[in-house]
């Protein structure tokens, strides 16, 4: 855990990666969107500290040794959840898939939940094989991407009959935890696929559910925090939002959180790292010192506190996975419930 001025926080990484986007790996006839999308995630890890940036054959495909060292050694996480992305269009094994995530995770045991996946384009056999990854690793959560392609479809919508089919599954199986990419696109898939309008549908019509959507809705931000408010289980996944901008955008970094925690609220914001885009480690550490610019401009947003980034660091999604958290590391009562969707505010008490 991370401590810092006497105060213990407790992290949760709650959407990170192991991938594998070698050049071997890559699908012959669809080299150039394999070799693209990594140079598109590449020129993300630019936004980070220069100290920070790898090179190029590292982050392509980085050892499980570097992982370890990374996020629990190096990066004070206490709890790590793999989030897949297929890609086999691709990537012949995957991009990112539950096999790879879990087969290294069971190495380490405590330290990762394994989050699966489904596209509603697999149909039957995607039914079958969403049953199968959460009797084999426990998946409480999905990662959903809306804009992957597939053969001569690019995307689809969680608000689509056939999408329901697998939502109304994940309600059955006991999968809570509805993780969507809507937010910056990746070259060479459609920024429109990843527009969040499909959320407002699914999140109405499965109020047991939670969706968390990754990145906030970035660049839509304004559309996505009125979106969520009016939504209680929709929740903002903060991967990007301090990844990309904490240090290279320091003021639209405190505008985005600043609408966050007026309209979403503090109990449901959950931290991600996006690693290896980015590792933990500073972005942990900048946020806990973090505070809005000493600006008149900025005086209309709650503080955010060291109660609010508790929960945001880890407490909020230790609540949407189950995760004990150590007596040392929880709030008292009077500072709120981390990770309470009846908790959502339009304006009273804001």
């Amino acid at each position: 855990m991370y401590e810092h001025n006497g105060d213990r926080y407790f992290i949760v990484d709650s959407h990170m990666h192991y991938w594998n986007a070698a050049s071997e790996n890559w699908v012959p006839g669809a080299e150039q969107y394999a070799k693209g999308w990594i140079e598109c995630f590449y020129a993300y890890m630019g936004l980070g500290p220069p100290e920070t940036h790898w090179p190029m054959e590292k982050f392509m495909k980085y050892s499980e040794d570097d992982l370890m060292k990374d996020v629990f050694e190096d990066g004070y996480v206490d709890v790590a959840v793999f989030q897949p992305t297929y890609l086999k269009e691709w990537y012949k094994e995957g991009f990112n898939t539950t096999e790879r995530n879990a087969t290294m995770g069971q190495r380490h045991p405590g330290k990762f939940i394994y989050n699966t996946r489904w596209d509603p384009r697999d149909g039957e056999e995607g039914l079958k094989q969403l049953r199968h990854n959460v009797e084999t690793y426990g998946s409480k959560g999905v990662k959903l991407y809306t804009a992957e392609w597939r053969q001569d479809s690019r995307g689809w919508k969680l608000s689509d009959p056939e999408a329901y089919k697998y939502l109304e599954a994940c309600q059955e199986l006991g999968v809570v935890n509805i993780h969507v990419h809507k937010g910056p696109t990746i070259w060479p898939l459609d920024k429109d696929a990843f527009d969040h309008a499909d959320i407002d549908h699914a999140a109405t019509d499965f109020p047991d559910l939670n969706f968390i959507v990754e990145h906030a809705g970035i660049p839509r931000i304004d559309d996505f925090c009125y979106m969520a408010t009016q939504e209680p289980n929709v929740y903002a996944g903060l991967s990007v939002v301090i990844g990309a901008l904490m240090h290279a955008r320091p003021n639209f970094f405190a505008k985005v959180m600043g609408e966050l925690a007026f309209w979403v609220g503090e109990d449901k914001m959950t931290f991600g790292s996006d690693y290896a885009i980015w590792e933990p480690k500073w972005q942990i550490e900048g946020f806990v010192d973090w505070d809005y610019p000493d600006t008149e401009a900025f005086a209309d947003y709650p503080r955010i506190t060291t109660a609010s980034k508790k929960k945001m660091l880890g407490l909020n999604a230790a609540k949407l996975y189950g995760i004990e958290v150590p007596a040392e590391c929880r709030l008292p009562e009077d500072q709120g419930t981390p990770g309470a969707s009846e908790d959502a505010e339009l304006v009273s008490g804001a």
